[in-house]
């Protein structure tokens, strides 16, 4: 929600071999430098994410992409590579879903007031949006997430199936937003994937995604890259 980029992914950006790879930090419509116009949430917003990041690789000419994607961008991605595999060469997912239950609208209820954020995760988007913008923002995108209960829940559910490139899914185990059983699930429909059984109790997302940036992106090597990181939990597809 709201992340970008610069927020999220500063120091991979700087970090990554300028010489080995070309990295497209791309932000949503609404979110971090894509603005204007104003973020809005109709139902099918994420699919319109997916369709407008793969317009912008075309228009920046690139024949296929590989993804990364953490909380709702792994959920676009999902939705990219299910609707444009011919696009998508491989893909990193994690803290994704695929659909909202309960249990999650509840969570989302609970963040809805951003001056209850801690100081340490509002101060980033605050610099970003500015206050009135972020808030404003967050609370419709909590609207924009309950709007799928009237669909069972459903938001790419139905595309899981649909997905072809290899594909790593990683979550954190403390994650305190998205329940573990959303990673269980899409390593049950996303087809082919195995549970590699990394099992490493109390790492903390945070470190996951530093490495799995650093190490999986090369992906020469699938089965190093995930012995090196050791994430919480991983399948790869």
């Amino acid at each position: 929600m709201l992340g970008s980029g610069e927020t999220d992914f500063g120091p991979q950006l700087k970090s990554l071999s300028k010489k080995l790879f070309t990295v497209v930090a791309w932000d949503p419509r609404g979110y971090g430098h894509s603005r204007p116009p104003d973020r809005d949430f109709p139902v099918d917003f994420y699919e319109r994410d997916a369709k407008d990041a793969v317009d912008l690789m075309k228009a920046l000419n690139f024949k296929k992409v590989s993804l990364l994607g953490w909380s709702g961008g792994g959920l676009t991605a999902l939705i990219a590579a299910a609707k444009y595999p011919a696009h998508i060469s491989k893909m990193v997912i994690w803290g994704a879903i695929a659909y909202i239950t309960d249990e999650d609208q509840r969570i989302y209820e609970g963040i809805r007031d951003v001056s209850k954020w801690s100081e340490k995760a509002r101060k980033p988007l605050e610099a970003l949006y500015g206050y009135d913008y972020f808030a404003k923002t967050c609370a419709k995108w909590v609207d924009g997430m309950q709007q799928f209960k009237h669909l069972d829940g459903n938001i790419c559910r139905h595309l899981l199936p649909q997905v072809q490139c290899p594909t790593l899914i990683v979550h954190g185990e403390k994650d305190p937003l998205v329940p573990r059983f959303h990673a269980d699930f899409l390593h049950k429909h996303v087809r082919g994937s195995q549970e590699q059984a990394n099992h490493r109790q109390g790492l903390e997302l945070t470190v996951v995604r530093l490495d799995v940036h650093r190490r999986a992106l090369p992906w020469q090597v699938a089965s190093d890259a995930r012995r090196e990181t050791q994430p919480a939990f991983t399948f790869c597809k």
